[in-house]
């Protein structure tokens, strides 16, 4: 194809925000959808736990809300909520007639349900322990099917392209992005009337994560640069329970364990959640986490010890299959022996902020899924919630490209072409290694589940020094995808870095030792970053 690219729609990811929205808006829309690896390379595809909605006659819209609004810690969007969880049965309707399969009640009910930390009743549907991967299977057969989308794999998007950046007159507003071809390493130019970004999360910041390598916060650092406002980027998410084992890359133990009373010992027995919280292991994630993080410190230990041992075996082995297996390849039967684990980053419940359409303040780019900031999740994500949180949101932004699109007319006038200068091919790939590695670690080190102002001061400062040389080197060295990962990667860092040092309390995923309380008076409010 030429460059640039025409379409009426850029989706920039190939998770359940991006298909999703890309299947609700093809029949009325040419559809581009750049992934930057294989189309099923997304964190949907990792998720195990499932989806949250109403299903269960016991159950309620306003109980479901509540739960969140506890979860969020006080910066929940009450309508935003109210929206979401209002919007859960039909959202799980359209899944289910694009060919989605949840595992179905024994006894009376549709759906076997589940039950996560936090979450008062039984509403999580889940495929087995696959719900990501059913979900990305189902749509992403779809999608490919659909013969007006054109879907671009191996595509790394690079920058967003903007009006006034590409010369075309009007209001300012997201007209596409730069979008690098790993495979030629050329950067060509994707021109669209409306830009969706549904990247993910960037959980590849932190050291130790239970991300896929692709979570490298491309979207939220592209948005950053294309002037769009993000928020609460200091709440990131910690999941309790990542397997620990030398050689068990990211893989999460996820919290349906628990839902079906799988309890968290210390490595000498000690049931230590009953005394960290009420509902004991089923305790919001941000509780948990710090619990075993404060465990962890008490004894010395590199891991804790989640126990389910005491459930009948056979069931463990049917209701967790993958996890079950996975566990056997590292020598651990969980039927028999509790799994050690670890916290590890999670999922950003901050990000390119939205309103109610999946709009952000950047004419024209829209947002949906993890890499967005939409009200929802507050200072903590309850479990679940995300799934659900993409649907609606990829749903509300088809809806509102469909309505506009015949008022934005075609821009015919040529973006200006990527513009690599003098640059040279690298000769020094230990650059980008090193730097990887300094952000990864001293983000776990200094700005991890629990942190301190002189931690955040240190972190903000190695941040400086090595955005600095990031830099230099980006602009003088041919561009790769690891480059233009590590140059996203530092931005995230930085974001993440400056929203913790302005938030001098404590409140939900974010606990700052010298700021014990929460503030209700002054902090009870957004962190917005914008360039």
């Amino acid at each position: 194809m030429s460059d640039p690219h025409r379409f009426d729609v850029l989706v920039l990811g190939s998770g359940i925000a991006g298909l999703f929205y890309a299947l609700r808006i093809a029949d009325r829309a040419d559809v581009a959808i750049v992934t930057k690896k294989r189309a099923a390379d997304s964190a949907t595809n990792w998720a195990q736990g499932g989806i949250a909605a109403v299903q269960d006659p016991d159950d309620s819209f306003d109980s479901h809300v509540h739960d969140t609004l506890e979860a969020g810690a006080g910066l929940c969007d009450p309508d935003v909520v109210q929206r979401v969880v209002e919007r859960g049965p039909a959202m799980i309707d359209a899944l289910l007639k694009l060919g989605a399969d949840f595992d179905a009640s024994h006894g009376a009910g549709r759906f076997d349900l589940g039950r996560e930390g936090g979450h008062s009743h039984r509403r999580i549907l889940h495929h087995r322990d696959t719900t990501g991967a059913e979900i990305e299977r189902v749509l992403l057969a779809r999608a490919r099917a659909h013969p007006r989308i054109s879907l671009f794999e191996d595509h790394c998007g690079v920058d967003l392209l903007t009006s006034d950046r590409a010369g075309i007159p009007g209001a300012r507003r997201a007209i596409g992005a730069y979008v690098q071809d790993a495979r030629t390493g050329r950067v060509e130019r994707f021109q669209a009337r409306i830009t969706l970004l549904a990247t993910g999360g960037a959980g590849k910041v932190y050291l130790y994560t239970s991300n896929p390598d692709i979570a490298s916060g491309d979207g939220m650092a592209m948005a950053y640069r294309g002037g769009a406002t993000l928020a609460n980027m200091e709440f990131v998410q910690f999941h309790p329970t990542c397997l620990y084992h030398p050689k068990a890359k990211s893989f999460l133990i996820s919290e349906a364990v628990r839902g079906e009373g799988a309890i968290l010992r210390t490595q000498a027995g000690d049931a230590f959640m009953e005394r960290a919280h009420p509902l004991k292991d089923l305790a919001p994630r941000d509780v948990v986490a710090r619990a075993i993080d404060a465990a962890l410190k008490r004894s010395g230990d590199e891991w804790v010890l989640l126990d389910i041992t005491h459930r009948d075996p056979a069931y463990v082995r049917e209701r967790f299959p993958m996890i079950y297996q996975r566990c056997l390849e590292f020598g651990i039967d969980i039927t028999r022996e509790a799994i050690p684990v670890v916290p590890a980053a999670h999922y950003c419940c901050g990000g390119v902020r939205t309103d109610l359409r999946g709009e952000s303040d950047l004419p024209n780019l829209f947002a949906a899924g993890e890499v967005s900031c939409t009200g929802l999740h507050g200072a903590n994500r309850l479990a679940s919630n995300s799934l659900l949180e993409a649907l609606v949101f990829a749903d509300a932004a088809a809806q509102e490209t469909a309505r506009r699109l015949p008022e934005v007319a075609p821009d015919t006038r040529d973006a200006a072409p990527w513009q690599e200068g003098d640059a040279s091919p690298s000769d020094e790939a230990v650059v980008i290694t090193q730097n990887w590695d300094e952000i990864r670690r001293l983000m776990w080190n200094y700005v991890g589940i629990v942190r301190s102002d002189k931690r955040l001061e240190r972190a903000r400062r190695r941040i400086e020094l090595l955005q600095t040389e990031i830099t230099e080197y980006y602009w003088n060295v041919k561009l790769t995808p690891d480059l233009v990962e590590l140059r996203n990667l530092a931005t995230v860092a930085e974001l993440v870095v400056e929203c913790a040092r302005r938030r001098k309390e404590s409140r939900g995923l974010h606990y700052n030792v010298d700021h014990p309380q929460r503030d209700d008076v002054y902090y009870h409010r957004d962190t917005l970053v914008r360039r």
